[in-house]
C-alpha cells in the first residue's frame, strides 16, 4: 500500500475512533439488549419469533446466545431488524492507533538493538543512557517510516 494513503487511512479511521472513545459506550443488560428491548416495547417472545418465523423457544436460546456473549452477529443482526433497530458494531482502540504503533515499533527497536548493546557491554563498550535514548528514538521513527507490516 502506498505510504501516503496507508497514512490517511490511518488518520480517517484514527479519528473516527477518537470520537467513539471518548464518548462512554452504555452499558449493555444483563439479560442482553435483544431481551432488554424486546421487554421494553412490550412485546413477547412468541411475537418476536413469528416476526422471525421461528420458535420461542428459538427466541430463547438467542437471548441467552447474545447475553452470553456467543451469539453470531448474522442473528443479531436478524434480531435487531425484527426490533426495528439498526446493528452498530464497532472496534474501539483502547488508545489512539498512532500510539499503538509507536509503542509496537519502540518494542520492535529495543528488540534489535538488545544484541548490540549486550555485546558492548561485554566489551566494556556501553554508551550512556541519552545516546542510547537517541538510538532507540532513531530506529524506533525508522521502523514507523517502513512497511506497517513489519512491525507485527
Amino acid at each position: 500500500m502506498n505510504k501516503k494513503f496507508a497514512n490517511l487511512q490511518l488518520h480517517q479511521i484514527n479519528s473516527a475512533l477518537t470520537k467513539l472513545r471518548e464518548s462512554p459506550a452504555p452499558i449493555r443488560p444483563s439479560a442482553g439488549w435483544v431481551k432488554a428491548i424486546r421487554e421494553s416495547l412490550g412485546m413477547s417472545a412468541s411475537a418476536l419469533a413469528r416476526k422471525l418465523g421461528i420458535t420461542p423457544s428459538s427466541i430463547a436460546k438467542l437471548e441467552k446466545a447474545e447475553a452470553d456473549d456467543k451469539i453470531t452477529l448474522a442473528s443479531l443482526r436478524k434480531l435487531a431488524n425484527a426490533l426495528d433497530c439498526e446493528l452498530q458494531y464497532t472496534l474501539v482502540p483502547r488508545k489512539s492507533l498512532e500510539e499503538i504503533l509507536r509503542e509496537r515499533a519502540m518494542t520492535v527497536a529495543k528488540e534489535r538493538l538488545r544484541p548490540i548493546s549486550h555485546s558492548m557491554s561485554l566489551e566494556n563498550q556501553s554508551v550512556d543512557k541519552s545516546a542510547s535514548d537517541k538510538q532507540l528514538e532513531l530506529l524506533t521513527n525508522e521502523i514507523l517510516d517502513g512497511p506497517r507490516r513489519n512491525l507485527w
